[in-house]
């Protein structure tokens, strides 16, 4: 499936800004058809480096100003919709590989010691592996009302437990924090999801979801929309949303416009089946 994919988001600086930015795909993840090319007006040069979590990140001054920040490539996904497998087991501690293993720790927005004896009790009897990660997506996604007035930058997975209400980010720490609970190693992601396959809810945004670690490696879950999903684009892992920010400022902003696209490319998709 080929997908065009992009952003034009504005933002105003009162004086020269740092800040770093995860505004690419994630590196050799996907065949782009067309470049996945970073436009600054006005123009700022940038660097581009590579993370702990393998994420390609920008890192620039920005001028004071309003500052223009655009992007519009073709990326094909190979496997257009998530992979599942009932199948996929759970594995030991010390059976995970080395790499995996700072995902089943506590981290900035993931209190794992806060939420231990709840996620026993509520998960612990179910059947391991895919099916009790896919039990941790029902629970929370039944348990969050979506808000996009309830977001916040310092909400974290334990907030949204006691106060359940959120944005998308939010219901992947609340099952990040869970799996982690029961010894699955999960981590936060974040990039495009398109409404491909299902009825439209704009406006776009970036979205965020997770992925737990089982037998047979990283597999996609979605508390949110809590169903499997076409096309979805990758731009950034990390251990939480601390790690995979879209953008951060060493320095104040006010954000001025914000247009975000992912749409199939293929001629005769139906994207809005009802």
């Amino acid at each position: 499936m080929d997908i065009r994919i992009g952003y034009e988001i504005k933002l105003r600086f009162s004086g020269e800004t740092p800040f770093h930015a995860l505004l690419h795909t994630y590196p050799n993840r996907y065949e782009m058809l067309k470049p996945d090319q970073l436009t600054v007006e006005p123009y700022a040069p940038y660097e581009l480096f590579i993370d702990k979590f393998g994420n390609r990140c920008t890192r620039l001054m920005a001028p004071a100003g309003l500052l223009t920040l655009k992007n519009e490539a073709i990326v094909s996904v190979q496997d257009p919709l998530d992979l599942s497998d009932p199948e996929a087991q759970e594995l030991p501690i010390l059976g995970f590989p080395y790499d995996t293993l700072e995902f089943l720790y506590a981290s900035r927005y993931c209190e794992v010691d806060l939420l231990s004896t709840f996620a026993w009790q509520q998960f612990g009897h179910l059947p391991a592996g895919y099916p009790r990660v896919q039990a941790i997506c029902e629970w929370v996604h039944h348990h969050i009302r979506f808000d996009y007035m309830q977001a916040h930058v310092t909400k974290t997975a334990y907030d949204v437990f006691k106060n359940p209400q959120g944005v998308c980010r939010d219901f992947a720490h609340l099952a990040v924090t869970l799996c982690r609970c029961m010894g699955i190693p999960a981590r936060y992601a974040t990039g495009y999801l398109g409404d491909i396959g299902v009825p439209l809810t704009p406006p776009m945004d970036f979205s965020a979801w997770f992925e737990a670690y089982l037998s047979t490696g990283w597999y996609t879950f979605d508390p949110r929309n809590n169903q499997r999903r076409l096309g979805r684009v990758l731009i950034a892992y990390g251990r939480d949303a601390a790690d995979a920010a879209i953008i951060t400022t060493f320095g104040s902003h006010i954000l001025e416009y914000f247009l975000i696209f992912c749409d199939p490319v293929e001629l005769g998709l139906i994207t809005d089946p009802g």
